[in-house]
């Protein structure tokens, strides 16, 4: 190897300058943020701790090099060890999901879950063609379709027809009858089946039958439970639906980024479609860092080491809200087949934005959330609990009984505190925290608990002291 001899100019005398150094202020901010997830109970269902070495792949010199196009048929040259990366990523998927590549094939450049699904409409719909969607309040997401009354809120709203199916208002499970009986009138192009907040899995025979009588596509969207998914954790979509599309930060523990699953049907072009729809219909160049991150994290996905990961992140669940259950709340479907809970206040008078703010003073995250009967989205009347982060931090059941006691108090000090805002307006209730000793004993228990558990990622003691 050369060595070299030319001095580095001062313009560029920074280039090789560690964080810290060169900006100190957005270093600090990183450390602060470390300690929050190691001193806190990370409970949001859509976040995970992903690993060292996908950590290392994603912050590696491969974010330097522009790629667009595929492996192969790139617009730019000096692409070698790139296509490399990018053919190995998509052999790594196939193979996670146990998939031929003679059936099936994947893109693996989506920047997001959200542009995954984008793309996927792209590729299978012409605008203003028809989609049935999990409808939002029933535990579905954004990109299926949601709508207001008023508004179309989402691109798969505003750019196509959209008639969601709905849960059971009684038991919470999706309602399969009255979506046959809907589609016989709307007659849909596609179907999506997906969630990001429903606690049971999906009868994909069921919704193939249904798509079938219209002639429609069937689409899922496993963002949430891909990791179960692989691991034989949950029902396989790959069986039956045209096209899969996941992120890979949730349960798969990757980087955040998108995959697009499709059956290689020649009659139909499903490959072509989905690939041009990716690009140039909806992005740039791919980003190379994120699919090395990818790949790394699909190896791991591959291994027996993570299948245990994944039956533990469901069992941890069934723990949780069975702990819940025993003091009393409500739960959506009365319980979980996968990776979350959905928790419903509105029998307790709380809203999920109120008890999100006190989670939120005692170290504890997870996300308020709608549930069947909301109008009201901003200040909806439950809140959603995953295991797939704190899985990963190596908690068992009776790790997560604690954590719903911690919950159980949060909850009546949110009823306490209610009382004595006087009324039910936020900034009322924020007020009412103030000096509330339960409030700051409990931060302080959770902490010391939160802290006595391993962190992934990065060595919590190396952690630089920053002033808060």
């Amino acid at each position: 190897m050369a060595a070299v001899t030319h001095e580095v100019d001062a313009w560029n005398s920074f280039l090789n300058t560690s964080l810290q150094e060169d900006d100190k202020e957005i270093y600090d901010l990183i450390q602060k943020e470390k300690y929050r997830q190691f001193s806190g109970l990370e409970l949001i269902a859509s976040e995970n701790f992903t690993s060292l070495a996908v950590m290392e792949a994603n912050g590696s010199p491969l974010t330097n090099k522009y790629s667009e196009g595929l492996p192969g048929a790139r617009y730019y040259g000096g692409n070698e060890y790139i296509d490399q990366v990018e053919n190995l990523c998509r052999k790594r998927a196939l193979q996670a999901f146990r998939l031929s590549s003679e059936e099936w094939g994947v893109n693996v450049q989506p920047y997001s879950g959200s542009t995954a699904n984008f793309c996927a409409l792209t590729a299978l719909l012409q605008p203003r063609d028809r989609l049935m969607g999990l409808d939002l309040p029933s535990g579905g997401h954004l990109t299926h379709g949601w709508q207001t009354s008023k508004k179309r809120i989402s691109s798969s709203s505003i750019y196509f027809e959209s008639m969601p199916y709905q849960s059971n208002p009684e038991t919470g499970y999706i309602d399969y009858d009255k979506l046959e009986e809907n589609a016989n009138l709307f007659r849909p192009k596609l179907i999506i089946c997906g969630a990001s907040a429903y606690p049971r899995d999906f009868d994909y025979a069921r919704l193939r039958k249904i798509a079938d009588q219209h002639g429609a596509y069937l689409l899922a969207d496993i963002a949430h439970i891909s990791g179960l998914v692989a691991a034989r954790e949950a029902n396989n979509p790959f069986e039956l639906c045209d096209v899969v599309t996941t992120t890979t930060h949730k349960t798969l523990r990757g980087p955040r980024a998108g995959l697009i699953f499709f059956r290689k049907k020649k009659e139909e072009d499903l490959e072509n479609r989905v690939n041009n729809a990716v690009f140039p219909s909806n992005q740039g160049g791919p980003h190379n860092n994120t699919i090395a991150a990818i790949a790394v994290a699909l190896k791991q996905v591959a291994t027996p080491e993570f299948a245990n990961y994944a039956k533990q992140v469901r069992a941890n669940a069934k723990a949780l809200g069975e702990a819940l259950l025993n003091y009393g709340y409500k739960l959506v479907t009365d319980g979980t087949d996968n990776h979350l809970i959905l928790w419903d206040l509105k029998p307790l008078k709380l809203t999920g934005s109120k008890v999100e703010k006190i989670c939120d003073m005692v170290n504890i995250t997870l996300n308020k959330n709608s549930v069947l009967g909301d109008v009201n989205m901003v200040s909806p009347g439950g809140v959603r609990i995953g295991t797939p982060a704190l899985t990963s931090r190596s908690f068992k059941e009776d790790d997560f009984v604690k954590v719903a006691e911690y919950l159980h108090r949060v909850v009546q000090i949110a009823i306490k505190v209610q009382e004595k805002a006087g009324s039910k307006m936020m900034k009322d209730f924020v007020v009412a925290c103030q000096d509330v000793e339960e409030i700051s004993a409990l931060k302080k228990e959770v902490e010391a608990f939160a802290t006595s558990y391993p962190m992934p990622g990065f060595d919590p003691t190396n952690i630089s002291p920053v002033e808060s």
